[in-house]
């Protein structure tokens, strides 16, 4: 796409989503009360979006398969006999979309996405869990280092705290600064309780959604589809009916909506679109770079936008953070695979030269493994 790799614009696009994001989703909320729109509403139409994008993606993909669409034929793919499979990780996926917005409305923005990162970890657990994935020894490093960097940034959420306790406690008017001090306090937690239960839905409904996917003939888009569409009935009853009911019935459905809620909105339902597009031309380290360069336009952003207090603890743990996702990104290569695999540039040639030997190609982690030939 003029004249840049695929797989670098892809790279390029996740950067910008995953920081636009959060900052916008924290602009969004930072109105008075009663201008605030109602999160489970944006919850449902960022569905709506995906919805609309993946069905486009899945006739463009039956027309350049087959040459012609037929709607007879993506509804059966759709609701297959096994669809029923996407209602857990959909389900799953609108409750963490909704944690979501709890947290970014009481977490400044650096903290949500230096904290969220702990997905990371939720992920590598249930995949251990759930699939027996196999984790090297830097990973499981990775991962410990990951936490005590998270770790690292509540402890500036908690020294803040401690240092606006003591300047109160010496003003005039202690009850009532001491009542706003408890009220900040507990917004807080909620906020981090929010975005640590977010990270452990988003580790299990990630392992759950590639199991059905590595169980399955139906492709990514059509899976997307139906995510998304199964999507829809936990967004609209759980969220907007049960929820927010009382709200939108006395104020309206977009009560409070504006550009910015709305890029917020578009934002959130891009981000799985976008992340397809990284795991298809590109790879997990890059990847793990656009996460941390997010992190970085995250904390700069605060900074300038939200007067977003610079501790030391807090560059300390988002180093740790970021040094985290570089290692666990990184593919493992043992000594004893690289015997016995070749790199792909080299064996390519080897392979379309002797047609006659029956071969089978094994591609496991950049390199290529022949069999049937010395």
């Amino acid at each position: 796409m003029f004249g840049i790799p695929l797989k670098y614009v892809s790279l390029i696009i996740l950067c910008v989503q995953n920081s636009t994001l959060v900052i916008v989703m924290r602009y969004s909320r930072m109105v008075p009360e009663s201008e605030l729109y109602s999160t489970a509403t944006a919850v449902f139409l960022s569905e709506v979006i995906k919805l609309i994008i993946c069905i486009y993606m899945a006739i463009r993909s039956q027309v350049l398969e087959t040459g012609y669409w037929k709607a007879s034929e993506l509804y059966d793919q759709v609701f297959s006999a096994d669809s029923w499979k996407l209602m857990i990780p959909a389900a799953l996926y609108t409750v963490q979309n909704n944690l979501q917005y709890i947290a970014v409305s009481t977490l400044d923005a650096a903290t949500f996405q230096v904290t969220y990162q702990l997905k990371i970890l939720t992920t590598a657990i249930c995949s251990v869990l759930m699939l027996k994935t196999s984790l090297s020894p830097i990973k499981w490093f990775s991962l410990v280092l990951l936490t005590c960097g998270v770790a690292l940034v509540q402890l500036k959420i908690g020294g803040n705290n401690s240092s606006q306790q003591d300047d109160k406690v010496m003003q005039t008017n202690q009850t009532v600064e001491k009542e706003t001090f408890d009220d900040n306090g507990a917004k807080k937690l909620v906020g981090l309780c929010a975005v640590s239960v977010a990270c452990i839905i988003s580790g299990l409904a990630g392992v759950y959604f590639e199991k059905v996917l590595k169980g399955s003939q139906a492709s990514l888009w059509i899976r997307n589809l139906q995510l998304s569409f199964f999507s829809l009935f936990p967004a609209l009853i759980l969220g907007v009916w049960w929820k927010d009911g009382s709200e939108v019935w006395e104020k309206g459905f977009f009560h409070g909506y504006n550009l910015i809620v709305l890029s917020a909105i578009a934002c959130q339902a891009i981000g799985g679109i976008i992340v397809a597009l990284v795991v298809k031309y590109a790879d997990n380290i890059l990847k793990g770079f656009a996460t941390s360069i997010s992190i970085i336009l995250s904390f700069i952003a605060s900074v300038y936008l939200f007067n977003f207090p610079v501790t030391g603890t807090f560059l300390i743990g988002s180093t740790l953070v970021l040094i985290a996702t570089y290692m666990y990104s990184k593919p493992d290569k043992p000594d004893s695979q690289k015997k016995d695999y070749h790199p792909i540039e080299q064996e390519e040639d080897n392979v379309g030269q002797d047609s006659s030997v029956n071969e089978k190609v094994d591609i496991n982690n950049g390199y290529v493994k022949v069999s049937g030939k010395d």
